[in-house]
């Protein structure tokens, strides 16, 4: 999905493109891990990758996207669960007159990550190396909602995942 969106924005716009930010879940960043190697080879993540986002806990980078995002991707991020868990309460739960979104702990992660990024002091040198501010549009993709109502339910309204 991350290949496809990264390669269609470039075709559209070319040079003009938007930034492409790829957020993973830091027990399973393979794009991330391969990205920061920076030595051609693509890099995989082995053992426990024990995370809420299990849809983008694969692991093991797909090459053809990797072809595709090393050449349009401009940043990579590593994030933990409580991140994407932050981005499933506030797009659940938004404040003024924002529609309510229902997302899944993966289609949340990056939502969750900007957030994280905007709000935490410790992290005002990501929030200027992403070039993020308050007249900033983003635009994310979420394509999962509640696929596990009782883990949804746990973090959205029991506090599942507290901010650290």
């Amino acid at each position: 999905m991350a290949g496809a969106m990264a390669g269609f924005f470039a075709g559209v716009y070319g040079e003009d493109r938007p930034e492409i930010v790829i957020v993973e879940p830091n027990k399973a960043d393979c794009f991330y891990r391969t990205a920061e190697a920076n030595d051609g080879t693509l890099h995989c993540v082995s053992g426990d990758m024990d995370t809420i986002m299990a849809g983008l806990a694969c692991g093991e980078p797909c090459e053809l996207a990797w072809d595709i995002l090393k050449q349009c991707a401009d940043h990579f991020v590593s994030c933990p669960d409580y991140v994407a868990a932050k981005g499933m309460r506030i797009l659940g739960n938004p404040a003024g007159q924002d529609g309510r979104m229902i997302s899944g702990e993966s289609g949340a992660s990056a939502f969750g990550c900007a957030a994280e990024i905007m709000t935490n002091p410790q992290l005002a040198w990501m929030k200027e190396q992403l070039g993020l501010n308050e007249q900033s549009r983003v635009l994310f993709f979420s394509t999962e909602g509640d696929t596990d109502k009782a883990n949804y339910r746990a973090i959205v309204w029991d506090g599942k995942y507290p901010a650290r």
